[in-house]
């Protein structure tokens, strides 16, 4: 079994999630390549896309949301994303048992002590009547249907125990930060067809097989743990045991198993991996549960400090070197290291393409970091 070193499978990253070169492919198929973009502060799945497809501009992703093709809502993980209509009319049956663990959660379940799921999803639909609400409607309409519950919580309940997609607007380029008014209508209403209907035991092996090919296409070679921490399911070896004549094997630098396509190809260690600007929560920094391919322990404490929180980064050489932030038009640069003055170059360079895509007006890197002999 072939062992790949820590440069190869950063490489393989790079080269699956379109940071080794970008691509001419259309945003909604970068989308679907990637399965889905971490989107719970709507502008950064924007940045992302302009990192990986040459002259992307917002007004693509937007009317992708506009025209139903793209869709955020409750996904993997329980978090926010953006995924294209068909894919979350597929994954999101799929992924439900995510959710529904995330809404057994005590911060749920205090709320709703001796109300029943199934009822509480019930009452929430038929408030929506097949239309649309604000979050803060639909949580007044439950607190008053529940006095001394928070109707906040129950509404964030009804989200996750039921696909409830995000108004256009709700996901649009904008503010930055979190949305503070957010609309929520069924999903089957606003796609204006059915989810995928409820699967047998053998069907929903074969979702999870067909999950598994896409995740590996987008952040292969990989480990059972990295697709379970990417999605959130569990049990999944089980499945990929099932796919052993299909996937090809490797030992990670660690000695663990790593499994890939068996037709994916892997680019070469050395090849050049351009300076990139990565925006918060980028899918290329939580594929994995061993992220050391992209970042290291002791940057990850920096750039994941806790509380939900997925600094933007800079990448130098394929790997996290610093973390970086608008502030008032100028997008401050933090290198956590020394950079030598031709990576500086680059980054400095790289940042100016970025400016008038974020609304910035001037590049500053910090000072406290010296320049170092190449």
């Amino acid at each position: 079994m072939t062992t790949l070193s820590l440069r190869a499978l950063n490489r393989a990253l790079m080269n699956r999630q379109f940071l080794l070169a970008r691509t001419d492919r259309t945003p909604v198929e970068v989308i679907r390549r990637l399965v889905a973009l971490q989107a719970q502060e709507p502008n950064w799945a924007y940045v992302g896309l302009w990192s990986r497809i040459h002259g992307f501009t917002q007004s693509e992703l937007t009317a992708l949301l506009e025209d139903r093709q793209v869709v955020r809502s409750g996904l993997l993980r329980s978090t926010q994303h953006l995924a294209a209509a068909d894919d979350f009319r597929r994954l999101r049956p799929l992924l439900q048992p995510v959710l529904d663990r995330t809404a057994g959660s005590p911060h749920f379940t205090r709320n709703s002590t001796a109300l029943h799921a199934e009822s509480l999803v019930a009452e929430g639909l038929h408030l929506l009547g097949g239309g649309t609400l604000s979050r803060k409607e639909l949580a007044r309409r439950l607190a008053e249907r529940h006095p001394g519950r928070d109707g906040r919580i129950l509404a964030g309940e009804v989200e996750l125990r039921t696909p409830l997609v995000h108004g256009a607007a709700t996901g649009a380029w904008g503010s930055w930060g979190n949305r503070s008014a957010v609309s929520v209508t069924p999903a089957e209403a606003w796609l204006g067809q059915p989810m995928a209907a409820a699967a047998t035991a053998t069907g929903v092996k074969d979702a999870a097989k067909d999950l598994i090919r896409r995740y590996l296409a987008a952040f292969g070679p990989a480990g059972v743990k990295d697709v379970q921490a990417w999605c959130g399911l569990t049990r999944l070896g089980e499945v990929v045991a099932d796919m052993h004549a299909e996937l090809r094997r490797y030992r990670g630098p660690d000695g663990r198993e790593l499994i890939d396509l068996a037709d994916a190809e892997l680019p070469d260690p050395e090849t050049p991996a351009p300076v990139r600007l990565l925006p918060a929560f980028d899918n290329a920094l939580l594929g994995h549960a061993d992220r050391t391919r992209v970042i290291s322990d002791e940057d990850r404490k920096r750039v994941m400090p806790g509380q939900a929180q997925v600094r933007p980064t800079f990448l130098v050489d394929g790997r996290v070197h610093g973390t970086w932030s608008l502030d008032a038009g100028t997008l401050r640069l933090t290198p956590f290291r020394p950079l030598c003055a031709t990576d500086r170059a680059a980054l400095e360079q790289e940042s100016d393409r970025l400016l008038p895509f974020v609304g910035g007006t001037t590049v500053s890197c910090s000072d406290t970091v010296a320049i170092r002999s190449p």
